[in-house]
């Protein structure tokens, strides 16, 4: 079992042992010279040893405290830069990121400018990950995470909610002579664009419109992410399923089209991740409120 003597008579000893005179400790301390004599007593009493002798100009350690602080000293810079390691994230001007390729690829950096104009001295890290959040490993402020809202240790905030639906070009429709029903009832025979990462997403919706057998008899084109999924589709190679959000600057520009308009709302959103124990920082709460505005301010064009 660790022996370990009152810490605050402790700090006072170490700054008197530095300092070798009461009056500059107390200052140093913001306390009364009176209220480091006692403190200093109370570590005499608790140790069974005298630390210092009392000179007519200051205090001189005795042979057993010069010993004693020695060791003492090292132990306390050490706490210090300890925990100078822990703070320094939330004192610098550095906001640390976790979320992933495809979010940040089509939501985030198109905005990230609006941010910088307003907060022009803050730097934004990003780090991209798939992996399960873990703020005991992750070296990271917040997350933006795809999810049902509950993670172990941590507080969330809907920042957007998971839509989904098929999207194509607009040759790859125009192809089709038939009806948007038909078109439906043909996805069989098409080939569908799955993600890695989204594989559920076809099953998902298809079940949503009575259609949950068309998956497993479809031809499909597996891709690494949504991202070049969705470049497939543009490029007429078949029908990808479609992140609302992540695609409306495309559907805006014509560049994919939903020919279905049969949106879902998956269940899954994306959430702002913070940890349940966080110092607080100004420019962390500022970046929460801003990618919640920024957020509210998104409209996605309805899909007709």
């Amino acid at each position: 079992m660790m022996k370990i003597p009152p810490l605050n008579p402790l700090k006072v000893f170490e700054v008197v042992a530095r300092a070798k005179n009461l009056t500059t400790a107390a200052n140093e301390l913001r306390v009364s010279q009176s209220a480091v004599s006692r403190q200093i007593a109370v570590l005499e009493e608790y140790l069974g040893v005298q630390l210092f002798t009392r000179e007519r100009i200051g205090v001189k350690l005795t042979e057993v405290g010069e010993a004693y602080a020695r060791r003492i000293g090292p132990a306390f810079e050490e706490i210090s830069e300890a925990t100078k390691f822990v703070t320094q994230k939330y004192s610098d001007n550095v906001i640390r990121l976790r979320t992933y390729t495809t979010l940040t690829a089509r939501w985030l950096i198109p905005r990230l400018p609006h941010f910088k104009l307003q907060y022009p001295d803050v730097e934004v890290l990003i780090t991209n990950s798939n992996a399960p959040l873990d703020f005991g490993t992750e070296q990271c402020d917040l997350a933006i995470v795809l999810g049902d809202g509950n993670w172990p240790n941590a507080e969330a905030t809907l920042l957007l909610e998971d839509v989904i639906e098929p999207v194509c070009s607009p040759a790859f429709l125009e192809a089709f002579h038939g009806s948007t029903e038909q078109l439906l009832e043909s996805l069989q025979s098409k080939r569908l664009l799955v993600s890695k990462y989204r594989k559920n997403d076809w099953p998902t919706w298809l079940a949503h419109v009575g259609m949950g057998h068309v998956f497993d008899k479809a031809e499909k084109m597996v891709f690494s992410s949504s991202i070049l999924t969705w470049q497939a589709a543009t490029d007429n190679l078949g029908i990808a399923i479609g992140q609302q959000h992540m695609l409306d600057p495309d559907l805006k520009a014509g560049r994919l089209v939903c020919p279905f308009a049969r949106p879902l709302r998956t269940g899954r959103d994306h959430y702002i991740v913070t940890p349940s124990v966080q110092r607080y920082s100004g420019k962390i709460a500022a970046f929460k409120e801003w990618l919640v505005r920024e957020a509210r301010e998104s409209k996605p064009m309805t899909p007709g």
